[in-house]
C-alpha cells in the first residue's frame, strides 16, 4: 500500500480549491469523533469498561433465552429496542465500507480504533446469530409491542422473542446483506485481526450459499417485520451485493461470475434506480461493479460490465438533476436530495457516498460521466456530494445541525427513548410501560441525554423541520443515516485541513 501522503497527494492540488470557495467552514473532524461516538448509545447487550456514552447501561441481557440461544449484543437500529437484522447488516456494511475507501483518513484523525469498535459490535453478534450454516436469527423483539412502550431499554419490560430464517423459512435478502457485511468486514480486520477476518469470512461464505441455495423474501418468513423492515426490493440485488462482496475479499473468480451471469435475470443491469438504502441496493451494486470491471483483467465481460456502469451513472445522474424528466431525484428549495417524506436524511448519506466514491473512480480512471443534462467530472460530483453534507451539518435555510450535538443549532428533542428519559445511570428507579409516556415522551423540554452524532429523518421538502418528539417522521435517527457519512467526514476533514492550505 502507498504511504498515506503519496497516496493523497494527487488530491491535494486539484481539490484545495473546492475548499477555498465555501462560506461555511465545518469541523468534519469533530462531527467524525461524533458520529462514532452515536453507535455507542445504540449498543445492545453487556457494555464494555471502555463505553463513553455514560447516560446508557446493560440492556437486553436474555435475548435469545426463550429460544436457547445466545443473541446477547448488536446495535437497537433507531429510538426503540427491537434488534432488526437487516438494517443493522447494512449499517455494519456502509461502515466497513467507509473504513476501506478512507481508513487512512479516519486514522489521521484518530479514530480509526473507534470505528473498528463500531463495526465488531454488530459482526460479534452476527457471529452469535448465525448458529449453523443455514440458520440466522432475523431479530430480536417484536415492533408492535415494542412501540406500545416508552421506556429506556435497560428497564424493557416488552417481549424479546427472537425470529430465524433457515432452510423452511428462508431469508435470502437477509442472509444475503449479512454476508455482504461480513465479507466486508473481513477487508477491514485482514490485518489487525487475522484469525477474526478469517472466522467473519467463513460466516459469510456459509450465509451466502444458504441464502442463494434457499431462496425467498425474509419477511415472508418473519411476518413481525414487515410493517417496519420489509423487502420491497425483493433478494436479488442482496444475493448480487454478497457475491460482490465476497469477490472484493477474496479475490475468487466464482463470486464476480455471480455478478456477471445473474446481472440479468436478478436485474442488476435491469434496474435503474434512484436510491440507495438498507432494503435497494442497486445502485450500489452498479457503482462497485463499474470500479471492478474497468480493470483490465476483466474487459472480457466489457459488455456487462457497460450495463452495470449505465445503470450506476443514471444513479448519479439523477442526483446531480441531470437525467431526462422525471428520472432525476426532487430537492428541496435549499438544496437537500428529497427523496421521500419518512426518514429522508438516510437517502442523502447514502447518496454522498455513492457520490464521494463514483467522483474518486472518475479522478483514479481519468473519466467523466456524459448524463444527458451535460458531461460531469469528477470535481462537480465531489462538490455536489459535499454539498449534501455540508447541509446536513448547518449549511441550510435554517441553519441548523441535523447531526446531533453538532455546531450551535441541533435537534433536542429527539425520537429515542434513551435519550428522552433520565439516564439509568443517575436514575435506576424503574420506569414502567405507560410511566414513560406519561412522564417523558410528552414533556416539552429537550432530552435529558444527547443523543450525540444521530442524524434525524430531517426537514420535509419546503426545508422546515419541526424539533418535536412525537414527529418520529423527522426526529427519529437511525444507525444507517449515520454509517455512510463516517468515511467522508473523515475525508473532507482531510481535504480541509492546513496541510492541504499549505500547498
Amino acid at each position: 500500500m502507498k504511504s498515506f501522503f503519496l497516496h493523497h497527494f494527487s488530491l491535494l492540488l486539484s481539490l484545495s480549491t473546492i475548499f477555498s470557495s465555501s462560506a461555511i467552514a465545518f469541523d468534519y473532524a469533530d462531527a467524525l469523533s461524533k458520529s462514532l461516538l452515536y453507535f455507542e448509545a445504540q449498543r445492545s447487550g453487556r457494555l464494555p469498561y471502555n463505553q463513553r456514552v455514560s447516560w446508557r447501561d446493560h440492556s437486553g441481557l436474555t435475548d435469545g433465552l426463550e429460544e436457547g440461544v445466545d443473541l446477547v449484543g448488536g446495535y437497537y437500529d433507531a429510538g426503540d429496542h427491537v434488534k432488526f437484522g437487516l438494517p443493522m447488516a447494512f449499517t455494519v456494511t456502509m461502515l466497513s465500507w467507509s473504513v476501506i475507501e478512507y481508513g487512512e483518513e479516519i486514522s489521521y484523525v484518530g479514530e480509526i480504533e473507534h470505528a473498528f469498535e463500531a463495526i465488531k459490535w454488530g459482526t460479534d453478534y452476527f457471529i452469535k446469530a448465525h448458529t449453523s450454516p443455514n440458520v440466522l436469527w432475523a431479530e430480536v423483539g417484536d415492533g408492535d409491542t415494542d412501540h406500545y412502550c416508552w421506556q429506556r431499554p435497560e428497564d424493557m419490560t416488552t417481549s424479546r422473542r427472537s425470529f430465524k430464517i433457515d432452510e423452511n423459512n428462508p431469508g435470502s435478502d437477509l442472509a444475503g446483506e449479512t454476508a455482504a457485511a461480513m465479507a466486508a468486514a473481513s477487508i477491514v480486520f485482514r490485518k489487525s485481526n487475522p484469525h477474526y477476518s478469517h472466522l467473519l469470512l467463513h460466516h459469510a461464505q456459509q450465509l451466502f450459499e444458504f441464502g442463494d441455495k434457499y431462496r425467498g423474501k425474509y419477511d415472508k418468513s418473519v411476518g413481525v417485520v414487515k410493517n417496519y423492515y420489509g423487502s420491497v426490493s425483493g433478494y436479488e440485488d442482496e444475493l448480487l451485493w454478497a457475491a460482490l462482496w465476497l469477490y472484493k475479499a477474496t479475490d475468487k473468480e466464482d463470486y464476480l461470475e455471480y455478478v456477471i451471469n445473474k446481472a440479468n435475470s436478478f436485474g442488476g443491469i435491469g434496474w435503474a434506480i434512484t436510491e440507495f438504502s438498507w432494503d435497494v441496493k442497486f445502485a450500489g451494486l452498479q457503482i462497485i461493479a463499474s470500479k471492478i470491471l474497468q480493470e483490465k483483467k476483466h474487459k472480457k465481460h466489457i459488455h456487462i460490465q457497460e450495463q452495470y456502469r449505465s445503470k450506476a451513472e443514471h444513479y448519479i445522474c439523477s442526483c446531480l438533476n441531470k437525467n431526462n424528466g422525471t428520472t432525476n431525484v426532487d430537492r428541496t428549495p435549499g438544496g437537500l436530495l428529497y427523496v421521500r417524506q419518512w426518514n429522508n436524511m438516510q437517502y442523502v448519506s447514502t447518496a454522498a457516498f455513492l457520490l464521494t466514491f463514483y467522483s474518486d473512480f472518475l479522478k483514479n480512471f481519468d473519466q467523466k460521466i456524459v448524463c444527458h443534462g451535460g458531461i460531469v467530472d469528477h470535481e462537480e460530483l465531489f462538490n455536489f456530494a459535499k454539498s449534501q453534507v455540508d447541509y446536513i451539518l448547518g449549511s441550510n435555510p435554517k441553519n441548523m445541525s441535523y447531526l446531533v450535538g453538532f455546531g450551535p443549532n441541533y435537534p433536542k428533542r429527539v425520537h429515542h427513548r434513551g435519550a428522552s428519559i433520565v439516564s439509568y445511570r443517575e436514575n435506576k428507579g424503574f420506569i414502567g410501560c405507560t410511566q414513560g409516556y406519561d412522564y417523558w415522551y410528552n414533556k416539552n423540554g429537550p432530552n435529558p441525554n444527547v443523543l450525540i452524532g444521530a442524524i434525524v429523518g430531517g426537514p420535509d421538502n419546503q426545508d422546515e423541520f419541526n424539533d418535536d418528539r412525537a414527529n418520529y417522521v423527522q426526529t427519529e435517527a437511525c444507525t444507517y443515516n449515520t454509517a455512510p457519512l463516517v468515511g467522508i467526514f473523515a475525508k473532507l476533514n482531510f481535504l480541509s485541513s492546513p496541510l492541504i492550505a499549505s500547498f
